[in-house]
């Protein structure tokens, strides 16, 4: 009410200036002395003067009402998004001297509806190979199997093929890491680009010869540096099926860090260039190098209507059990699906590598045998001292007979008589020469053995496809489908150990940094999607798409592919080369910064209220992005991602922190005016309260922010909002318990650091492995450290400064989700240290019993098991947005903003390595150690929920308000200050896109703008990707502080967007290969949980 009164009170003096204005100008009139009446007639120049002034009267009062239109609508967009204290009532202490904040009543509700919580308790579909059951079977003991050194022998009678011939599909490739060793550019330069240009040549020799090729990012480099000779001999090997592009993707992506958002946006940059310039699709799958599996990347590629895939880094003792068993090949099953809708056929490599000794069969001695790159002479040769010999009439026969003998056995470890045998390795096939000894000598191998009937073989070169179609029409069903016995498996395949007690385990968190800006790029991209989508299709419905830089397309595309390019399995896992880390760094701080620009022209776009007077200049921009942090932190109050503020004016000097609650419209942009007044009564100060170790310090505050200072003692002290109270460690200042307002039961959640260090000799943690010196032990440092306590009206913080690290434990005094968590930042400085990793250990009571959760790429949740008969090491899984430890009464989640490795030692434990310094390379080709840490803020959100149902399922999902959290925390408010203008700032607006709320159960993933089929702009249609969220309704349900209702996964797509028209609702496949039929505009669309979708549309 306070404010309303002050802004009627200033309208209404300046309409009386205006008014009075007139009455003095009138008044001047009257009593001119120039002014002589003449026969009762004006003269007319004084007529003229006065109509002039009349005109000049009438826009003065035309203006002063759009100057009080405008104060009103910025009163009302204030007071509608919550900007001011709520009814105009301040904040206040209460009895117990907590801060307590008066809210607007607004009504707001929580309604999901009993059937959209049935799915988490219901029926699976069954599974004959349940990892946890495959891991808890076997014993890990790393038996000598002889030739196959981590495998058994392998026999056969000689007659088994002669009622069915071995089928044999040499597949040649080359693996093209687009960044490891060297740069990408550099990697093109020097490799790559002539891998592409003798594959044209060879290929082209005899239409035998087949290829497969996977990382788009390479070839679209190439495509577009080559003429259009060279261009459309490639087309013709591609449509004559000499070469497949396997997977498709911008490049084959890591599984274990990587965000579903980016793995499948690589997907679609590479899906989409394949598409518009070559007409191609790719059917199956290829990862032959990331560092463990992902049950998210089977589901992605058969919603992308891929029919098969391929894997290889998995533990050797698992490739072992599934030989044993042929179970190799098997339908991946996602462990949530009721029925087989997500099965994808699969196809494991059996041994240790994909180079060409391990793949022809189980004998490496042998096979190096039939890598004619390393025949003699050559500056690569075999181990196993017994090179290759190229192939002539006198060796042909006893050659096919050796090298038949090694394929016979690989397929014994299968279910058809189909084998599949890679030939390639890392940058092969860069030189003409190889080109002609590999497929010349095999050509001859093979025209032998196909001519030899006693044989009872037919061997060729093939592509992937090729090699999955002879085993679909072996087995009799149609590509993709189930072959009749064969298994189905559901879960993943971390941790992958290629030897020994070797487990990659240590790149789930190595140049944390770096994982935390893909966090944030993606973030940054998903807006930028969003919002140019959005300004594009109202600049169309407003007819001013010419006014538009709609040129900005060019930089979504750069931030798209060098998101895409960061994803690489060498790149996010941070396992590169230090000069190479830095060229990936350099890439995406420069699509950062061309990603803030995208959005700030479409916010000044948006924002406009008269979108008459937009006016777009390149040398102009109307906002900037620039964070003048600590000047400005917003809480929210309901899930979003924008705030604009209009800044009108902000002080010189020094920076005082200003925080101010706001409710945003969803994907919107909400505008402020902020007025520098510390006096004034609305502004209330926080205190800040230091306690020291000893007597001997003292600190004295300077106005604004009074500063008490006290000597530390050991006894717990407490923070608390209107929803939390927080217990901290007077000696550690490190969290200790934590108290929800509503529950009588304080929880102890106690927060520890810890160190672990290297084995001292034989092998030694590095970028990949983490090989620890024994158990974890306590952070120790010499002195106490320095804990400030801050309260305010809307958050209370204590933050414990050590030597290498400093926490901050932050809890907002906010209704709502942000209210319900703790918000941690864990800032870490390890640069003087040796060999040492850091860890953040939370302790509880929970009785977890050695059952954990992590979740997989952000996307689902997989149940974890602590198993004490493999080393510490193998404990450790991925961590990308979230883990959770629970029992009959509570759940604690801890959420994170960037990837890491994360483990539960004990019962009631989460632990989550932070950061790791090692001096050595751990012998896996990377040739260096972790010596390039920064200083890094690890971002978190620690969740206490407490369980009302404890479900038994063996599968399980988070909560709503955990999905919520995890949304807020990954996806930032962006404070975009209006940049000041001489001609002053046009009337702005809060731009709320949505006419209806999304279903709270359903995520939009994206609204990526689809390219031009000719040009680097953007075509009328957007793909619209829908995730919808699979819930836990088992804890305790919460107000969000916004209404939130679930509506049986039904979405009602053409009343979604306000003020435009939906002309096009077309589904499709996830990457907009495969088009469904359009359905009519007024159409709701159905998603299941867990279901991704996509949708064409065109908006106008």
């Amino acid at each position: 009410m306070k404010l309303k009164k002050q802004v009627t009170v200033c309208g209404g003096a300046i309409f009386c200036v205006a008014v009075f204005s007139l009455y003095l100008m009138l008044d001047r009139v009257q009593h001119d002395p120039s002014r002589r009446q003449s026969g009762g007639n004006f003269p007319r120049s004084q007529i003229s003067v006065l109509q002039n002034r009349i005109e000049q009267l009438e826009q003065l009062l035309e203006e002063n009402h759009q100057i009080i239109s405008h104060i009103k609508d910025s009163v009302l967009e204030l007071t509608d998004t919550g900007a001011v204290s709520p009814s105009g009532q301040l904040p206040f202490r209460s009895a117990n001297g907590s801060w307590v904040l008066p809210f607007d009543g607004r009504p707001t509700f929580l309604a999901v509806k009993p059937q959209d919580c049935q799915f988490a308790l219901g029926h699976r579909g069954q599974a004959d190979l349940q990892m946890l059951d495959v891991y808890s079977l076997l014993s890990f003991d790393n038996v000598d199997g002889g030739v196959w050194k981590q495998g058994f022998e392998i026999t056969y009678e000689p007659t088994e093929w002669d009622d069915e011939p071995l089928q044999v599909f040499v597949v040649p490739h080359s693996h093209n890491d687009p960044g490891w060793v060297k740069t990408f550019d550099k990697y093109y330069t020097e490799q790559t680009q002539h891998i592409f240009n003798n594959m044209v040549v060879k290929l082209t020799e005899d239409p035998r010869r087949k290829f497969i090729w996977s990382e788009i990012s390479f070839f679209v480099k190439w495509w577009e540096s080559v003429d259009t000779l060279k261009q459309e001999a490639m087309r013709k090997l591609i449509l004559g099926g000499q070469l497949e592009f396997v997977t498709g993707g911008w490049v084959m992506t890591d599984e274990a860090n990587a965000h579903y958002f980016a793995m499948i946006d690589q997907l679609i940059e590479g899906h989409q260039w394949l598409e518009r310039n070559l007409g191609v699709i790719p059917c199956s799958g290829w990862a032959v190098d990331p560092f463990g599996h992902s049950a998210t990347m089977p589901y992605l590629l058969k919603k992308a209507n891929l029919t098969s895939m391929l894997i290889q880094r998995v533990h050797y003792s698992i490739k072992k059990h599934f030989a044993s068993t042929r179970s190799l090949e098997f339908m991946w099953r996602q462990a949530w699906d009721p029925e087989s809708g997500t099965d994808l056929f699969c196809h494991m490599m059996p041994f240790y590598s994909y180079d060409v000794p391990h793949t022809c069969g189980p004998d490496p001695k042998i096979c190096c045998q039939f890598d004619f790159k390393r025949l003699p002479g050559s500056r690569v040769n075999c181990p196993w001292k017994v090179p290759p010999r190229a192939i002539s009439e006198t060796n042909v026969a006893e050659r096919a007979q050796v090298l038949l003998d090694q394929y016979r056995k690989k397929s014994k470890l299968f279910r058809s008589k189909v084998v599949l045998v890679p030939l390639g390795d890392d940058f092969r096939y860069d030189k003409a020469l190889e080109w002609d000894q590999q497929y010349i000598n095999y050509q001859k191998l093979f025209d032998y053995m196909n001519s030899h009937p006693e044989m009872h073989v037919q061997a060729q070169f093939g592509t992937l496809t090729d090699y999955f179609s002879a085993v679909y029409k072996a087995n009799g069903v149609v590509m993709g489908a189930r072959p009749p016995a064969y298994p189905v498996l559901s879960g993943d395949f971390f941790v992958y150990a290629d030897r020994e007690d070797h487990y990659w385990s240590g790149y789930y968190t190595s140049r944390p940094f770096y994982k935390n800006l893909d966090r944030i790029l993606e973030s940054h991209l998903r807006g930028a999607e969003i919002l140019y989508s959005l300004a594009v299709s109202h600049a169309r419905h407003a007819r001013m798409e010419g006014r538009y830089p709609t040129s900005d397309y060019s930089l979504l595309t750069d931030a798209r592919r060098n998101i895409g390019l960061f994803q690489h399995h060498d790149a996010i896992t941070g396992t590169a080369k230090e000069i190479v880390v830095i060229d990936y760094g350099t890439r995406l701080l420069r699509s950062l910064i061309g990603l803030k620009r995208v959005i700030i022209n479409a916010a000044h776009f948006l924002i406009m209220k008269n979108k008459d007077v937009y006016r777009f200049y390149q040398t102009e921009p109307f906002l900037e992005t620039v964070r003048r942090a600590p000047c400005v932190s917003v809480t929210r109050v309901s899930a979003c991602l924008w705030l604009l503020l209009f800044k009108q004016f902000i002080p010189l000097g020094v920076l005082t922190p200003a925080s101010f609650m706001a409710r945003l419209p969803a994907l919107g942009l909400a505008v402020f005016h902020l007025y520098d007044s510390a006096d004034s009564p609305m502004t209330l100060r926080s205190d800040t309260l230091l306690r020291l170790p000893g007597h001997s310090q003292s600190v004295r505050g300077v106005d604004p922010l009074p500063v008490r200072s006290q000597a530390a003692d050991p006894q717990p002290f407490y923070i608390q909002t209107q929803s939390l109270m927080l217990g901290f460690s007077g000696t550690t200042g490190l969290l200790e318990s934590v108290r929800r307002k509503d529950d009588a039961q304080e929880v102890r959640v106690q927060m520890q650091f810890f160190t672990y260090g290297t084995r001292p000799s034989k092998d030694k943690s590095g970028a990949y492995l983490f090989i620890p010196d024994g158990n974890a032990k306590p952070y120790m440092q010499k002195d106490q450290p320095i804990v400030r306590v801050v309260e305010g009206p809307l958050f209370a913080e204590v933050v414990a400064h050590y030597q290498h690290f400093q926490q901050t434990v932050r809890i907002h005094n906010v209704p709502g989700v942000d209210g319900l968590s703790l918000d941690i930042t864990t800032l870490v400085d390890i640069r003087d240290q040796t060999n040492k990793e850091l860890a953040m250990r939370i302790v509880t009571d929970i009785q977890s019993e050695g059952t954990f959760y992590t979740d997989l790429n952000g996307f689902q949740i997989q149940p974890r098991r602590y198993l004490q008969k493999l080393p510490l090491q193998a404990n450790f899984y991925p961590m990308p947005t979230m883990a959770y430890i629970q029992d009959s009464q509570y759940r604690l989640t801890l959420h994170t903003a960037q990837a890491l490795g994360a483990s539960s030692l004990a019962s009631g434990q989460l632990e989550v390595i932070l950061d790791r310094r090692l001096m050595q390379d751990d012998n896996r080709g990377l040739g260096q150690g972790l010596k390039d840490n920064k200083r890094t803020a690890n971002r978190f959100r620690l969740l206490l929920e407490r369980r009302s149902k404890a479900s038994g399922a063996p599968v399980s999902f988070p909560s709503l308000l955990s999905h919520m959290t995890s949304a807020i925390l990954n996806h930032e408010v962006l404070a975009l200050p209006v940049i000041p203008k001489k001609r002053g700032v046009p009337p702005l607006r809060t731009f709320s896109p949505l006419a209806a709320a999304l279903p709270c159960d359903f995520h939009l993933l994206n609204l990526r703008s689809i390219q031009n089929q000719d040009s680097h702009s953007p075509s009328p249609h957007t793909a619209l990707l829908l995730h919808r969220l699979g819930l836990d309704c088992g804890l305790e349900a919460h107000n969000p502080g916004f209404n939130c209702t679930t509506t049986q996964g039904k979405l009602a797509v053409a009343a979604l967007f306000r003020g435009l028209d939906l002309q096009l609702l077309q589904p499709m496949s996830l990457t907009l290969m495969h088009a469904g039929t359009p359905l009519s505009n007024g159409s709701a669309v159905a998603l299941e949980p867990m279901e991704l979708a996509t949708f064409k549309i065109q908006l106008h």
